[in-house]
């Protein structure tokens, strides 16, 4: 299989990172759980989550959803996983328009893209279902708490690894899919903040792949043409990291440039164990999605009201440690 079939399925218009800005949201602090909620919560009747991701055919959705079954069985309630294949705000946002009109005890959203979630994501909070944010915040919205990384400070750590494997000096390009996004930004300045601390490391390109296979490959092409001296590379997202990888082995560059990048997609693990990339961002996607269903149980028994930002950690996955890792 090519490079490009096996990416296919990785990729759609919102990616799979998240926003760091957690702490920007503003909760609503006067919510109430709609009556009909609280009532079903009174009489222990099981409740019945919706866990929207902003794309399911994703390969990370893959442990996301593993997670929310494992929690549903825990906690005994009733969490569907779901979202628009191959994804799209507004069939995100129709998606959710949906299950807030059929009723439902709780959601939990991965937004596609921030404002055009916000206001579904409002408009749920108002009429009294708790919504909380997980893998991808949304800052500009009211919900109750976030299940996720520090998208900022996976960001300093990916400058840190890179400068541990390539030296306080050089020249580096950083790649993403896509560089306006919320998530791409938050990573992108803890990037520099990190590197900031290295007067002889210049950061010589940021290069905006966008999020078609075919294309990402060319743009890291391109670059690497232009910058053929280039002694560092930084990919802030899980889909332009492995074609790195790959074009760097069909160009006998494997093992020479340190790589540093996010999640442990299958194809990622591979390149790692086989050198061509050097170490790896993990956000826990298991966590995020078995957390979120927990935070919205916590609302919906009452149980406490959850912290405004569940951290599900950083973990720096190199060729030492891939192996004792699934791939996401």
């Amino acid at each position: 299989m090519t490079f490009v079939s096996k990416c296919a399925v990785l990729l759609s218009a919102a990616m799979t990172l998240m926003s760091a800005g957690a702490s920007a949201a503003t909760p609503d602090a006067n919510f109430q759980l709609a009556p009909a909620i609280k009532a079903q919560a009174a009489a222990k009747t099981k409740p019945t989550f919706v866990v929207s991701y902003h794309d399911p055919a994703l390969s990370v959705a893959a442990p996301m959803r593993k997670g929310v079954g494992l929690a549903a069985k825990e906690l005994n309630v009733n969490a569907v996983f779901t979202g628009p294949v191959g994804g799209g705000a507004e069939k995100q946002v129709a998606e959710l328009e949906n299950w807030i009109t059929k009723g439902v005890d709780g959601i939990a959203v991965s937004s596609s893209s921030t404002d055009a979630l916000a206001p579904v994501i409002n408009k749920a909070i108002a009429a009294g279902i708790p919504v909380v944010t997980f893998n991808t915040d949304n800052p500009a919205s009211h919900r109750l708490s976030f299940v996720g990384q520090d998208l900022a400070y996976s960001g300093v750590v990916m400058g840190d690894t890179l400068v541990k494997h390539m030296g306080q000096k050089g020249k580096v390009l950083v790649f993403t899919v896509d560089a306006a996004a919320e998530w791409s930004k938050d990573r992108e300045k803890g990037l520099r903040q990190s590197l900031a601390k290295y007067p002889n490391i210049a950061i010589v390109g940021l290069v905006n792949t966008s999020n078609e296979p075919q294309q990402i490959y060319a743009a890291i092409e391109n670059a690497m043409l232009a910058h053929q001296d280039v002694t560092g590379i930084v990919s802030l997202d899980c889909c332009s990291f492995p074609a790195i990888g790959q074009y760097l082995q069909r160009n006998s560059l494997a093992g020479k440039i340190p790589v540093v990048g996010s999640d442990l997609l299958p194809q990622t693990k591979d390149l790692i164990k086989g050198g061509a990339l050097t170490a790896t961002i993990s956000q826990n996607p298991q966590r995020q999605g078995h957390d979120a269903v927990v935070v919205l149980n916590q609302i919906f028994t009452g149980a406490k009201m959850p912290d405004s930002h569940t951290d599900t950690g950083v973990q720096v996955i190199d060729r030492a440690s891939v192996d004792q890792h699934a791939a996401e």
